[in-house]
């Protein structure tokens, strides 16, 4: 088999790992969509790639508001690779104890969010005290990692933790150990990752549901959608008031950081 086909066989197979979690997908979109009908958002962190599924969720085409995505620059940003914001750096900031505190620091969280962390090791400090954290303010945390290279990584974490201890619910990513997925004949170590196949079916998945769910209930989201599927008018329409929704949930994170919320009420 050629390394193109064994890329490709190996992916079909992820969509199979996806389809045995319809019962867990169903579950993370009946909380997603719960705290999105609620007026609340839906936190979803990745360091590292796993950015990747983050900006997959919100916003692009064929996604709507109601997600807040959590993307730190200094955690994913890889293009420079050496030098100044290099990849040695990103690597480093991933297991600094705290940071996640930090990052948080910054929202007004409350019970009525939910959440999805993305790690494939689900090893890296950052991305487990970020789901403590967001657990620890009531909400329920959905995992997404790839449960065999998880279970053969060592945490990084002081205290032997991993990502999936503080989730509700883990969904499996479906990437074997080490993520990639293919042997090349007289190299060493295999190429071509899988997490980011079986992340963005995971992601679409719950995007898909979550949709379902909120059209059901009477609130249809604001997809943001093609000029060439809508109109161009009717698209410039979506994004606006896609865009204006984000900036209305967002608005009510930020209203009520370090109590003033609380405050403004009383």
């Amino acid at each position: 088999m050629k390394p193109m086909e064994a890329y490709l066989a190996r992916a079909a197979e992820l969509i199979d790992v996806v389809s045995r979690q319809r019962d867990a997908v169903g579950q993370a979109a009946d909380w997603f969509a719960r705290a999105i009908a609620a007026g609340r958002m839906v936190h979803v962190f990745g360091s590292g790639h796993s950015r990747i599924m983050v900006e997959e969720m919100w916003p692009r085409y064929g996604s709507f508001p109601g997600f807040n995505p959590i993307v730190e620059l200094s955690l994913t940003f890889h293009n420079l690779v050496v030098g100044a914001n290099g990849q040695r750096q990103a690597m480093f900031l991933e297991n600094v104890p705290g940071l996640a505190a930090r990052i948080l620091r910054n929202f007004a969280l409350s019970p009525a969010d939910a959440a999805l962390v993305i790690s494939s090791s689900g090893c890296n400090a950052v991305p487990i005290e970020m789901a403590e954290g967001l657990r620890a303010a009531g909400m329920k945390v959905v995992a997404m990692i790839s449960r065999a290279h998880s279970e053969a990584s060592a945490s990084r974490d002081s205290r032997g933790k991993k990502l999936q201890d503080f989730a509700d619910l883990v969904l499996d990513m479906g990437a074997p150990v080490g993520d990639a997925m293919v042997r090349v004949e007289g190299l060493e170590t295999p190429v071509a990752p899988g997490s980011t196949i079986g992340g963005c079916l995971l992601v679409n998945s719950i995007k898909a549901e979550v949709a379902d769910r909120l059209t059901r209930q009477g609130m249809p989201p604001k997809v943001l959608t093609a000029g060439a599927v809508v109109g161009a008018a009717r698209a410039a329409e979506l994004f606006e008031a896609a865009y204006d929704e984000h900036a209305h949930r967002l608005a009510r994170l930020l209203e009520g950081v370090g109590g003033r919320g609380e405050e403004k009420r009383k």
